[in-house]
């Protein structure tokens, strides 16, 4: 009997050590604050070589830094403490000085990561190195190397000479006792229309706040199920961020499985959605492996302004103005719908809905809806710029006001006027500008999308998902056939990831 205690045991400890490779490093990094010892001075995001290329990838932080360590070592131990307290002024929600430095970490004393630690030449522990993020993916150091962008920091032994280092190397002049929102030198966005490109990571986070809502608020019900696939749908051919297309079609792909429509049983609607730890929690409708929890284009100068509802509203005005005309009126009830059934808070939630209940007719126009989600957006900006005044809860370096403001569109004025009249053709050019080309201009800096709009490696990555992600369809049918296109695809995808998964269970074996 002891021999079967013992053999299961050894059992259970093996499935344990190959999950935890196996489990999503978004899980993981999502909150850097919760590390699996439970210490909440864990800034640093710790990379493996699973998720090192994603993370460094798709993160949006200017450069990174990268620890190699090994976990055995009495200096590296040492030395975390050191490292951490820099690593908390540039990650995690609370970060000082956000999207400028990602701190990470990589134990070379795991087997899973030799091949990644001799690509680096690693030949001390610590050892730390310094570049723009980008360049550490499929990269590689030699300690010959005439030119390298990647750079070893020979002189980080404390946290004031890592510090000291990092604010030779950009001229800044941060300090280890930097808080949140203090000696910040926010970039305004109303008179910068550049800033509006790093808002792709705020749409992102946005879309997955609002999916984590109504998984914690268990809102998917017999009733919304409707208004959530349409909207899903929608995100799927035209969410500015590729990784969003995707995970959205992968929801969508698997929505009979993760949400069936038998779910009003009260066990079954618990299983599914309960605090998102149910199958649909399993989901990341963004997909992303970096650390998330702090705003780039949307921040506030206070800690409760701006935020979420900013990177909604920079979403749906995305939206609107990437649809074909034929799907303008579809993509407004599915937008309105889904405000509507999912937006939790109750006055913002019956407000925005008046203003879709007085629409009269369908829209026809690409033009006629996004110029109608303007007006709908000033009008609330309008209401909230009084009642902040009177209550003295705007933000403060953020007012709300009528928008755009000349400083971005001059054009969007009508000349010879005391009150503000518009040129609407003026407007929906900036709104399409803006939103569109504008917004999604950082895939193209950073080498992800091609002249054409799409890439080699876009295509195989959605080529499973919808066609529609990487060639839009046209007029109407855009958002109705790919509801019917992902039912014929469903077999494919899922059989595709079922082999994925177990090439990767495979690899992950193999390295235990």
């Amino acid at each position: 009997m002891s021999s079967i205690f013992l053999l299961l045991l050894a059992l259970l400890l093996s499935f344990q050590s190959s999950s935890s490779v196996s489990v999503g490093s978004r899980s993981i990094l999502r909150v850097v604050n919760n590390k699996n010892n439970g210490d909440q001075h864990d800034f640093a995001v710790d990379l493996n070589a699973t998720n090192f290329d994603a993370v460094l990838r798709d993160t949006p932080a200017t450069y990174a830094i990268v620890e190699f360590f090994a976990h055995w070592c009495p200096a590296c131990r040492n030395y975390k403490s050191q490292y951490e307290k820099v690593a908390r002024l540039f990650n995690g929600a609370d970060a000082a000085h956000p999207g400028i430095i990602l701190m990470t970490r990589v134990d070379c004393a795991l087997k899973i990561n030799n091949i990644l630690c001799d690509k680096f030449s690693v030949s001390h522990y610590p050892m730390l190195f310094w570049g723009h993020p980008s360049k550490f993916v499929s990269g590689e150091w030699e300690p010959k190397q005439e030119k390298s962008e990647i750079r070893v920091i020979d002189d980080g032994r404390t946290a004031d000479r890592l510090l000291n280092w990092i604010n030779k190397q950009m001229s800044s002049s941060y300090g280890l006792d930097d808080e949140r929102y203090e000696n910040e030198h926010l970039q305004l966005n109303m008179s910068d229309p550049g800033q509006i490109v790093r808002a792709v990571y705020d749409v992102e986070e946005a879309t997955s706040t609002a999916f984590d809502i109504i998984l914690e608020h268990k809102m998917i019900k017999t009733e919304t199920r409707a208004s959530l696939i349409k909207f899903l749908q929608l995100l799927v051919v035209h969410h500015p961020s590729r990784s969003c297309r995707k995970g959205s079609a992968e929801i969508l792909v698997n929505f009979d499985d993760l949400s069936p429509s038998d779910m009003w049983s009260a066990n079954k609607e618990e299983s599914v959605t309960g605090n998102g730890n149910g199958a649909m929690g399993n989901f990341q409708i963004c997909g992303k492996d970096v650390p998330r929890g702090y705003w780039m284009f949307c921040r506030g100068s206070k800690n409760d302004t701006r935020g979420f509802s900013c990177g909604l509203w920079v979403l749906l005005h995305s939206l609107s103005v990437r649809i074909e005309d034929g799907e303008s009126h579809l993509a407004f009830t599915a937008i309105c719908d889904f405000i509507h059934d999912f937006f939790i808070c109750e006055e913002c939630r019956q407000h925005f809905y008046e203003m879709c209940s007085s629409v009269s007719g369908p829209f026809n126009k690409t033009r006629d809806f996004a110029l109608w989600l303007w007006s709908a957006h000033n009008k609330v900006n309008d209401r909230l710029m009084k009642v902040e005044a009177s209550l003295g809860t705007g933000d403060p370096k953020f007012p709300k006001i009528i928008w755009p403001p000349k400083q971005l569109c001059p054009s969007c004025y009508l000349a010879g006027s005391s009150r503000i009249d518009w040129d609407h053709d003026e407007v929906f050019k900036f709104l399409a500008n803006y939103y569109g080309k504008m917004l999604a201009s950082l895939y193209k800096d950073k080498g992800l999308l091609g002249d054409g709009g799409t890439n080699r490696s876009l295509v195989e990555d959605l080529a499973a998902s919808t066609n529609a992600v990487v060639v839009p369809l046209g007029a109407a049918l855009a958002i109705a056939v790919a509801s019917c296109a992902f039912g014929a695809l469903a077999c494919f995808w899922r059989s595709q990831q079922k082999n994925r998964k177990y090439l990767y269970q495979l690899h992950s074996l193999k390295n235990i």
